[in-house]
Parts: C-alpha cells; sequence; structure tokens
C-alpha cells in the first residue's frame, strides 16, 4: 500500500487536511524555504553562513525522514519523536537565518507552522490509529 493508500486508510481527526492539499501547500513551503536559504548565501556566502546554513541542510534531512518513519516504515513512535526534534531544529534555523537577514527568517515562518500542525496531526493519527504503525 502506498503512501495515498495508506493515509487514506486511516483514522484521521476532523481538522486533518484533505490529501490534495499536501501538494500544493509542500510547493509553496519548499519555495520560501529555498529563496530563504538563498537570501542567508547572498547575503553571507557558504564560509559566512555556516551555522546557518548547516542548520538548513540538517533540518531538510529531518524532514525527508518524517515521511519514511510514517509512510514507508510505518513508526508511529519515532515518527512523533522525529517530528518534534524537526520543529525544532526548524525553529533553530528560523532564528539563525533572521539573524543573518530578518526576511529569510520570516519566510520559515509558514514552515514552522505547517509543522507544528504536521506534529500535532502525527500524534493525533498515530493515537487513533495503534494497529496502524509497528
Amino acid at each position: 500500500m502506498g503512501a495515498p493508500e495508506f493515509y487514506a486508510s486511516l483514522v484521521r481527526p476532523d481538522w486533518a487536511p484533505p490529501s490534495w492539499l499536501f501538494g500544493p501547500a509542500w510547493t509553496i513551503l519548499y519555495t520560501l524555504m529555498a529563496v530563504a536559504a538563498w537570501l542567508v548565501w547572498r547575503e553571507r556566502g557558504v564560509q559566512g553562513a555556516r551555522v546557518p546554513l548547516g542548520l538548513y541542510a540538517a533540518q531538510l534531512v529531518l524532514n525527508a525522514l518524517w515521511s519514511w518513519l510514517f509512510f514507508a516504515w510505518r513508526l508511529g513512535g519515532l515518527a512523533q519523536v522525529e517530528v518534534i526534534t524537526l520543529l525544532v531544529l526548524i525553529a533553530a534555523t528560523l532564528v539563525a537565518f533572521w539573524r543573518v537577514k530578518p526576511l529569510a527568517g520570516a519566510f520559515l515562518l509558514p514552515y514552522l507552522l505547517w509543522v507544528a500542525y504536521a506534529a500535532a496531526l502525527t500524534v493525533s493519527i498515530v493515537g487513533m490509529n495503534p494497529g496502524a504503525f509497528s
């Protein structure tokens, strides 16, 4: 069962978004994230922004890992821990970007809010579907 079918099979809270919303939302968020990173790079270069860009790279890895934990490996407990860790890392990235260029930090705010929502959704879905996760 693929990710769309798996998501459709889960009991979800009333406040869960429809599955068609994920594609457009992530397209907008990834665009904002890329522009934010570009602004930081343009302002300081790689050497001058090693910490902010390193945080950015680390949160991208965690962002990708969540999908594998939740959809492919169905490790609900780890997905919950991971998405909270991702949220903290995004917040750190936002602060680091803000210190370099406030607009770059502001561009990460929608991402932070979406992942906070996704974290609450993850916890809720895993709790509502104990048999669906390892």
